[in-house]
């Protein structure tokens, strides 16, 4: 997974020049805007950022798979983007809810408006990159948050990843901290599609909480959808009714209805992405942080400085880099102390997460 990954203050989405949003909408298909004579592999000409096309402007195009006002994941992307597009006066181009059929017509649709920087939202949109290579896009940079191995780099793209295994053994660990003092041995996992990625998530969390509650039991429920809150309750409320304290709604727009039905139960929840720590509708126990935007933020602020580099891969480390990162919303005791102890032996190697969730998970 891109590490959702997709999947939270709500920041307000700043609206910056929305029209060429409403153009993307109706992108013909991917046989329709495939370009009339193919371009040889290669890294091509050198870019000059941030205006890359030379015209005078700076334009960021962004795609998304989701829903891009899901108050997380997706809507965190877009967000970052327009926060600092705002500030430098630059321009956005959005558009959400993309299919991965229509991935490659919308990024060609964006590079035909002259973007400088085409960003996609997560991996499901892979099925774009493809386009950097075309002539349409010949005066784009490009940038991808992906999973290690999912996508192949290519020399017209940067890719931004980190390790689920880190951030989700960490969150697993900091459940396992609140479990062990409140005497629980039962930990629940409700997320969306079953999918290699939230598979890993699933395993991972299991793991770190068996680092602390070694027979701990946490059960896993697929509801096929991260958006639909209807099946995120319903998820909930059968794992509350046999006595689940502890559940990480892992999911895209469904998390605020899942999170407030932890609430009314008194059951420990967790964020899916970002810091949520002062929301008080819905609360959440503990923040898991590897926002996407966090990630993008940093990349535009190279971007601005023409220090972008296409064709390498930026990856983040728990316990080293700021993201990813886990914390409690109200620390109670050492809790707060063991788990930094427990980042910081990541972040220096003497914790394999990989091995631990293949151990524990």
């Amino acid at each position: 997974m891109t590490t959702k990954g997709t999947l939270w203050p709500r920041r307000t989405a700043v609206g910056l020049a929305l029209a060429g949003a409403l153009a993307l909408s109706g992108c013909a298909g991917n046989a329709a805007t495939a370009p009339k004579a193919a371009e040889s592999g290669g890294s091509g000409p050198a870019l000059r950022e941030p205006d890359v096309n030379g015209d005078g402007k700076v334009v960021i195009g962004v795609l998304s798979p989701g829903d891009i006002n899901d108050h997380g994941y997706y809507q965190s992307f877009v967000d970052s983007a327009d926060d600092f597009a705002k500030q430098k006066g630059w321009t956005i181009v959005k558009r959400g809810s993309v299919s991965t059929t229509d991935a490659l017509s919308a990024a060609r649709a964006l590079c035909q408006q002259h973007v400088d920087l085409v960003a996609l939202g997560a991996t499901e949109l892979k099925s774009a990159v493809p386009a950097s290579e075309e002539p349409v896009c010949a005066k784009t940079a490009w940038y991808m948050p992906a999973a290690a191995g999912v996508v192949t780099q290519t020399p017209r793209i940067l890719l931004s990843t980190d390790d689920p295994n880190q951030s989700l053994l960490a969150a697993g660990y900091a459940a396992g901290l609140k479990m062990k003092a409140a005497g629980y041995t039962k930990a629940g996992f409700v997320t969306g599609n079953k999918a290699s990625f939230s598979v890993l998530a699933a395993k991972a969390f299991q793991a770190g909480i068996r680092e602390v509650v070694p027979r701990a039991t946490v059960t896993s429920t697929y509801t096929g959808d991260f958006n639909d809150s209807a099946k995120a309750k319903e998820a909930m409320q059968a794992q509350i009714s046999q006595g689940t304290k502890v559940i990480y709604p892992y999911l895209g727009g469904a998390t605020d209805a899942a999170a407030r039905l932890a609430n009314a139960n008194g059951v420990v929840t967790l964020t899916p992405g970002t810091d949520r720590c002062d929301s008080t509708n819905p609360k959440f126990d503990i923040a898991v942080i590897f926002n996407p935007g966090d990630y993008f933020r940093a990349a535009l602020e190279e971007f601005a400085k023409n220090n972008l580099k296409m064709g390498t891969t930026r990856v983040w480390q728990l316990g080293v880099d700021p993201y990813p990162t886990v914390k409690f919303c109200d620390p109670e005791g050492d809790k707060a102390k063991k788990l930094a102890e427990f980042m910081k032996k990541i972040g220096n190697k003497e914790i394999d997460p990989m091995a631990e969730v293949k151990r524990l998970g």
